[in-house]
């Protein structure tokens, strides 16, 4: 019986986290109002540097997070670990640099807010009038 509480707890725990829905975000001064996947995809795997036409910088949060799970596997199709090989392989060819890591979504806030050009992703339980939401996962 009580395996039985600890996996019901488990399973309980991973649907809460999976379903937490992921806030890409700009700086509310940003003249960026919206993205699609694909443009999202090309900028954080460094295939492109502008998103509608505006030249951006991602930025990541710590690949530890669930946050950086959820936006890896809804935007760019790959698990956390396939991302971190994709990145691996640029760097060592000398062909890119990763986005730089955050470690919470108060960080990337406070980054995003205080920078025009960059674009980040939050939960979006997180979200404040600080930034503006360009797409939601």
């Amino acid at each position: 019986m009580l395996k039985m509480i600890a996996m019901l707890s488990a399973l309980l725990c991973f649907s809460a986290t999976s379903l937490a829905e992921i806030a890409v975000i700009v700086s509310k001064d940003s003249t960026i109002t919206a993205a699609d996947v694909g443009e999202l995809e090309r900028v954080y795997l460094g295939k492109s540097k502008a998103l509608s036409g505006t030249e951006v910088v991602p930025i990541n949060q710590n690949t530890k997070s669930s946050t950086s799970d959820t936006f890896n596997r809804a935007v760019l199709n790959k698990s956390s670990s396939q991302v971190k090989a994709y990145w691996s392989k640029l760097v060592f060819t000398g062909k890119g640099t990763p986005p730089k890591e955050f470690d919470n979504d108060a960080a990337v806030i406070a980054e995003v807010s205080a920078n025009p050009n960059t674009v980040g992703y939050i939960d979006a339980a997180s979200v404040t009038d600080a930034v503006k939401v360009l797409a939601t996962f």
